[in-house]
């Protein structure tokens, strides 16, 4: 996510910070540079130009060039900006005082808006809500049968339209659907087309007549750059959106409209789309974004995906295994699938403050993890616990059964065999000093 303009803005803050003093001049410059990165990463001209003169502005006000730590004063101004510019605070999709809430979602082909609709009803489900998918795209082949796939993937019934059926008649059947069945939120998957037309206006005029939603949603290829600045002009003089969801974040190098739809059109980002599964859907945090596009990383939300892998029985029990030095290949095995199961190995790890400026160009390979896995479950359940009991025979079985090599068996065992004296060493050292030590992670 903004991987280019993390690499540009890192290395310009960076040379800041490692100053002990700052001109007046120094700040110009490193804000031509910050102005030509964000041109590049395709954000506005005239955001841009506000931008850097916000920044300016708020620098002379606080004379940073006298603090003791001016690099950081810079970076503290460029945090601010940059989380006002992507909207300041994080907006949820409050329920309507009387349900179903209806959730209309506009948006061209090719912007991933049907995933996006299956999406947004598993993250709704997730979260307590009971969502239902409305397919009025039928202006696409197999969209409907799309939103059907992923409609059963998430556990979301969807109403889907007969032969000939009207877009509006198929939003009508079920928002009555929604108020005959417990169902609270109703997720309408529109028609798009190649470009904004009379045609395709007039049938959103229709579908907001019929269902008159509480929020109308367009869904934005953040890959489109400067075009996708026009397209949320020319959606929102349509139907007046209350809001956007940006997708394919997770392939996009400059990011720059995630960075101008909210000062061009005034209305907040309520998610972003970081990848291909269904679960791949964010709420948009302004802050937590500022964070991750200046590489401090992002610990919140990832507390946040942690939480929602292990639960805090969970959690005690391994901390108790970790402390006493009890933990087990098995166990190991349980941690990496909850750690694959928080997202991308690489997005995980640029969460980490600090780690993204590491990451960049390093090439993370999951198959990795997933040997790791194959080699642990070719073991029995007692060499699992027992790893010392594995001998030179057992290792060439489950190296057979494993597709890998006697080495690689070696190598897993050997850095596990090290974590626990690890372990040990600092379970003793807690013991030493009278409090318990913090627990390790292997």
């Amino acid at each position: 996510m903004f991987e280019q303009l993390q690499t540009r803005l890192g290395g310009i803050l960076g040379r800041l910070r490692g100053r002990g003093t700052l001109s007046v001049e120094d700040v110009d410059a490193a804000l031509r540079e910050i102005r030509l990165a964000l041109l590049e990463a395709d954000v506005n001209v005239a955001v841009a130009r506000e931008f850097i003169a916000r920044v300016r502005e708020a620098a002379v006000g606080q004379e940073v060039w006298k603090s003791l730590t001016p690099g950081q004063q810079v970076i503290q101004i460029v945090h601010a900006e940059l989380t006002r510019l992507l909207g300041e605070a994080y907006r949820p999709l409050t329920p309507a005082p009387k349900p179903p809430t209806v959730i209309l979602l506009v948006g061209l082909h090719g912007t991933g808006k049907t995933t996006t609709a299956g999406k947004l009803a598993r993250y709704l489900k997730k979260h307590g809500r009971d969502p239902l998918l409305a397919a009025c795209d039928l202006s696409r082949p197999a969209a409907v049968r799309q939103l059907e796939i992923l409609g059963k993937t998430a556990g979301v019934p969807v109403v889907a339209p007969g032969p000939g059926a009207d877009p509006v008649a198929v939003a009508r059947e079920a928002l009555e659907r929604c108020r005959a069945t417990a169902a609270d939120t109703l997720i309408v998957d529109s028609a798009g087309r190649l470009h904004i037309d009379d045609a395709l206006v007039a049938e959103l005029a229709r579908i907001r007549e019929a269902v008159s939603p509480h929020y109308t949603v367009l869904v934005l290829d953040a890959m489109a750059g400067q075009d996708a600045v026009r397209m949320a002009e020319g959606f929102h003089r349509a139907v007046a959106l209350d809001g956007l969801i940006l997708t394919k974040l997770d392939g996009d190098a400059r990011g720059g409209a995630a960075l101008s739809v909210v000062a061009t059109i005034g209305k907040p980002i309520l998610f972003i789309g970081t990848g291909e599964r269904l679960d791949a859907l964010e709420p948009f945090h302004p802050d937590r974004v500022a964070s991750r596009i200046l590489g401090m990383g992002d610990v919140l939300t990832l507390i946040e995906r942690a939480q929602e892998q292990v639960t805090a029985e969970q959690a005690h029990e391994m901390e108790r295994k970790l402390r006493r030095a009890e933990f087990t290949l098995e166990d190991f095995t349980k941690q990496l699938r909850q750690v694959r199961a928080m997202g991308p190995l690489d997005q995980v790890l640029s969460m980490i403050p600090g780690m993204g400026a590491r990451m960049r160009g390093v090439d993370v390979d999951e198959r990795q993890l997933v040997r790791i896995e194959a080699m642990i479950n070719s073991m029995t359940p007692a060499e699992r616990r027992h790893p010392d009991t594995i001998d030179g025979s057992r290792r060439r079985r489950i190296a057979r059964g494993s597709g890998t090599s006697v080495q690689d068996i070696n190598r897993l065992l050997r850095q596990f065999q090290d974590a626990k004296k690890m372990l040990k060493q600092i379970e003793s050292l807690g013991r030493k000093k009278g409090k318990l030590p913090i627990p390790f992670q292997p």
